[in-house]
């Protein structure tokens, strides 16, 4: 074959689709970082921000440079691994966490190597959803037919992997995360083929069951009972915020009711670039859209929601296009897991949601949040690259 037709396939195997909305949104990302650290109270450096997320973005890079040389069958073999190396990191951050950060947040799920901060539940992410993603695929290979027990069976091994990972993360008391992981399993099982007969009573069940908690957490009585069941303050002050925001300014409603001021003021078209009026805590990271919502405005905070709905849909399409099914559950598993971090994000900065400390994907700064999504990025990648190179196998074979 001659060398610039190679050239065209391998590069023709690559998504830039996908390549530009995370190009886009990394742009984005960081161009808000600045605003935000720029105009912190603490004097922190933006341009040293900036600097240290780019780099990120590297390290994000090389991760799905390495990913996309790995085919569904290496993905496959590798899966138990990384599974496993998730949860020997989720156990030693227990011992290991950073107390600055459990001091001020509650939550041992921070390493701390140096001036670095490191999540491993970010990574842990990716690895969950390679190993659903192979479960479900042995499961339905195992069982040609779905049938109440055979869906039963399903859903135990389900749980089974999934169990160690809510453990360990309610020792490290990271309930938003553990939404996250909810968000990933209950895609997942949408999509392998489980009985409505089963799947309508357990989402009954478990909406039911939210329901009742935010009604006992809205009186004393009933926050009595949950704190008996492992609630705790902090995530109590997070229900009052979300009803009531602008009740308790001063402490405990301060994020959200700045983040909704700040939202609001950029009206329409927003203040511009780099105009900031409004204080809000943490906006680095938790609360970025504010930062958007106030410099562009709405027209500004649609277009940023656009490029996800972009990227969200170049995904599902290159799950349509590989027909394979380990991919489609591996696919799934990553949707969910971005599609939760937008919802919840740009939910919980409107006044939609209760706070969860969830970063917005590829735009909030944090590395290790970074890292995960990159890597489930990788996977996507590598479904259109081998898939393409399958494609042309098979045309150099008819030839």
């Amino acid at each position: 074959m001659p060398k610039e037709l190679e050239t065209t396939e391998e590069t023709s195997r690559i998504d830039y689709g996908i390549v530009f909305s995370v190009f886009m949104l990394a742009l984005v990302g960081l161009m808000s970082i600045y605003v935000a650290v720029l105009h912190d109270t603490s004097g922190s450096d933006p341009v040293r921000a900036v600097i240290m997320q780019a780099v990120w973005y590297v390290i994000g890079g090389i991760a799905i440079v390495i990913i996309m040389q790995f085919d569904s069958e290496q993905l496959w073999r590798i899966a138990p691994l990384v599974y496993g190396v998730g949860i020997f990191l989720l156990i030693a951050v227990l011992f290991l966490y950073n107390r600055q950060v459990a001091t001020q947040t509650g939550a041992k799920s921070w390493f701390a190597l140096g001036p670095i901060s490191f999540q491993p539940s970010e990574v842990m992410k990716p690895a969950y959803i390679l190993m659903l993603g192979r479960v479900v695929t042995q499961h339905n290979t195992e069982y040609s037919e779905h049938t109440m027990r055979s869906d039963w069976l399903l859903l135990g091994r389900l749980l089974l992997w999934t169990l160690p990972v809510m453990v360990l993360l309610k020792l490290q008391n990271d309930f938003g995360t553990m939404l996250v992981f909810f968000a990933i399993l209950g895609g997942v099982v949408l999509v392998s083929g489980v009985t409505w007969k089963i799947l309508a009573p357990t989402i009954a069940v478990a909406g039911a069951i939210g329901g009742t908690a935010l009604s006992l957490a809205a009186t004393t009585w009933g926050r009595a009972i949950l704190t008996h069941v492992g609630f705790k303050t902090y995530q109590f002050n997070r229900i009052d915020a979300w009803l009531h925001p602008f009740d308790n300014t001063a402490s405990t409603s301060l994020q959200l009711s700045q983040s909704l001021k700040a939202i609001g003021s950029g009206q329409l078209f927003g203040k511009g670039f780099n105009n900031i009026q409004v204080n809000v805590p943490v906006r680095e990271s938790d609360m970025i859209f504010s930062v958007i919502g106030e410099n562009f405005g709405f027209i500004g905070s649609c277009f940023v929601i656009l490029l996800y709905f972009l990227l969200i849909y170049q995904m599902i399409r290159i799950t349509f296009d590989t027909k394979n099914e380990f991919y489609a559950y591996v696919s799934t598993g990553v949707i969910m897991m971005i599609l939760f971090h937008v919802f919840e994000n740009i939910g919980m900065s409107v006044g939609l949601l209760p706070l969860t400390g969830i970063p917005l994907p590829f735009i909030s700064q944090g590395g290790s949040s970074l890292l995960g999504n990159m890597i489930g990025i990788g996977f996507m990648m590598s479904m259109r690259y081998h898939y393409k190179s399958y494609m042309f196998s098979e045309s150099e074979d008819t030839f």
